[in-house]
């Protein structure tokens, strides 16, 4: 038996509803690693539904550090502007520029990162980067995280990063 302190628990780790915590936490047999585990596939898997849809809508967001010395902006869309304007979308955003600024990721992707790139590609590429306040995640994961909780295709389209005497 599943009790509700365990799906409240759920929820507001995850973002899940009720039912669909309750139900991962059946599944998991009250192994609350195990419900979360299965809320994140059944995130990627309505995103891989979501993948297709059009996202013209969004925000653009910045973020600047260092006492002015470092400073990003990103666009991230999502499909319809009640999404953009929600704390979950909003959130999103604000952690992907604090991540340009933090971590000056060369492309978006694996596939964009140029050849002549030291070291290993894949640190470059902003969705495989390792989320800066929570290494277990990185930022593809959390726009997973955004499009499970939304119910919407979201995306980052595009970002750049600038620092005081950069090229």
């Amino acid at each position: 038996m599943v009790s509700t302190d365990d799906v409240k628990r759920l929820r507001e780790v995850t973002g899940a509803g009720v039912m669909d915590s309750k139900r991962a936490l059946e599944k998991a047999e009250g192994d609350f690693d195990r419900a979360r585990e299965i809320l994140r596939e059944q995130g990627a898997a309505q995103a891989a539904k979501r993948s297709e849809r059009e996202t013209s809508q969004g925000l653009v967001e910045s973020y600047i550090h260092g006492g002015g010395r470092i400073g990003a902006l990103v666009e991230v869309n999502c499909e319809t502007d009640f999404v953009a304007r929600t704390d979950t979308f909003r959130a999103l955003a604000r952690d992907v520029a604090m991540q340009v600024a933090a971590m000056n990721p060369l492309a978006l992707e694996v596939a964009d990162v140029p050849a002549d790139a030291p070291g290993d590609r894949t640190q470059h590429a902003l969705l495989n980067q390792a989320f800066i306040k929570d290494s277990s995640k990185t930022i593809g994961d959390l726009v997973q995280d955004a499009i499970a909780q939304t119910g919407e295709n979201v995306r980052i389209a595009r970002f750049a990063r600038f620092e005081l005497g950069g090229s």
